[in-house]
């Protein structure tokens, strides 16, 4: 793609960067094949083609960002399946990183967009206050149809209360600052991601995850002043926000790093891990923090992919549970990791189907699924009925975000590909296995640690 931008336009170096991405689409239209908003809506704006174009109009410029630029970029999930499906390397996902920050930057939204986005950024990172929001929609979920009926917010209203769980779970060890050891010979070191809406609305995923890694001979710590990844403000626009989480995680695991050092920095949510192994991008002009973030992006690692390299031990029990492997957009687009999760399940003994569509996304996305309630709407009717066409006995997937989505429009059980290798190899039945009234099945048990570290 020809583009025009002025030598002093190209001094920014986020803008030199968006050039040279600009430069690599060869207008081939592969993208619009496997873009979600394209297949529902059917508007070339609103593919990766079309917003290519949208964005070289608007940095070209130099001016403030259109209504008419910022609805179509506001439709984009950020699935990032045209990257996978890009012939010519178009890094999709870092241009339209630096067009939400340029957005965000020069456009003033209507009244009552900035509320609702202040509201998510100021909330959900932050697992307290996200605790304190999600008591309040459990309460408020017998108003739904009057919040609903809302002018100007209450479509988002609505989406806020249906995703909202019926109860929350307590607060786990596991998402609290500490050290859990395992006897010598220790095969490795990691520290893990507790991130913010994950601890709050499922702490088991983590739970899970510590008893896994403890029982493979892996010490696992999380250590003090970790805290949310970035992502959501980052894909809010808010760069100032999204780096300062990032710096304060990047501080906290570097700590790890030059102390008793870390093999890996495992990651149970895949939006997040596709976040923190671009850290070394985001800082890469960052002087105090260019080499650091880099380090902390090459050990970041996703749960599977890290326990793909360990090699999993023998399950002690068996089972014929045929399960739906649901590959989240940040897993298979963002980290380009596919078959590790499905091995390991079929290690673990599990009958894993691939779902049609797969690589379509399931419209969660981040806060999509609360700012854009109806594409993700029906995103998540197209993806329940490609699952419930395999015929599961259970759907299993590594991103809270896709699980708490799919959850809300179907009533086969969903589990983290975690909880099934922990259960699996001896750990305890999944929490939504027993109350979908799963039984334990042949086997014995054994004993994994609790979830008490020692700081």
């Amino acid at each position: 793609m020809q583009t025009n931008f002025a030598p002093e336009q190209l001094r920014d170096p986020a803008m030199a960067s968006s050039e040279t991405i600009l430069r690599t689409c060869v207008h081939c239209g592969f993208c619009t094949a496997t873009c979600p908003t394209y297949l529902l809506l059917g508007d070339e704006l609103d593919s990766p083609r079309g917003r290519i174009y949208l964005i070289k109009e608007m940095l070209e410029r130099g001016k403030p960002a259109t209504p008419e630029i910022v609805k179509h970029i506001d439709r984009c999930l950020s699935c990032l399946a045209c990257m996978t499906t890009c012939p010519s390397g178009v890094h999709y996902m870092h241009l339209v990183d630096h067009a939400r920050a340029y957005i965000e930057a020069t456009h003033r939204r209507p009244w009552h967009d900035r509320v609702m986005r202040t509201l998510l950024a100021k909330v959900l990172p932050y697992p307290g206050r996200f605790r304190l929001a999600m008591s309040a929609a459990i309460l408020g979920r017998p108003f739904a149809g009057l919040l609903g009926a809302l002018p100007r917010v209450g479509n988002r209203l609505r989406a806020m209360l249906a995703l909202a769980p019926a109860r929350l779970p307590a607060r786990s060890p596991a998402a609290r600052p500490g050290v859990w050891p395992v006897q010598e010979p220790r095969r490795g070191r990691v520290a893990i991601l507790s991130g913010c809406a994950q601890p709050v609305l499922n702490p088991n995923f983590n739970e899970a995850a510590i008893r896994l890694l403890n029982r493979h001979g892996v010490e696992v710590v999380l250590p003090k002043g970790e805290g949310c990844c970035g992502a959501l403000v980052h894909h809010l626009g808010r760069e100032r926000e999204s780096h300062a989480f990032a710096r304060q995680n990047i501080d906290a695991w570097m700590a790890e790093i030059e102390g008793e050092g870390l093999d890996a920095i495992v990651i149970t949510a895949s939006g997040c891990g596709t976040t923190v192994k671009d850290y070394g991008f985001m800082f890469r002009n960052d002087p105090a923090y260019a080499e650091k973030a880099r380090r902390v992006s090459e050990l970041a690692k996703d749960i599977t992919e890290y326990l793909a390299s360990v090699g999993l031990i023998e399950p002690v029990r068996e089972t014929d549970l045929v399960v739906a492997y649901h590959s989240a957009c940040s897993m298979q687009h963002g980290q380009q990791i596919r078959e590790e999760p499905k091995k390991l399940l079929r290690q673990a003994g599990f009958s894993v189907k691939d779902v049609p569509e797969g690589h379509i996304c399931c419209g969660s996305a981040g806060t999509y699924n609360l700012l854009q309630p109806e594409i993700a709407g029906q995103l998540r009717a197209r993806k329940v009925a490609n699952i419930e066409r395999v015929k599961p006995d259970l759907i299993a997937a590594g991103n809270i975000g896709c699980m708490t989505q799919i959850a809300s429009g179907t009533a086969i059980p969903i589990v983290h590909t975690v909880e099934l290798l922990d259960w699996a190899t001896g750990g305890p039945l999944p929490e939504a296995l027993r109350q979908a009234g799963f039984g334990e099945p042949r086997g014995t048990g054994q004993h994994s640690p609790d979830m008490d570290g020692s700081a």
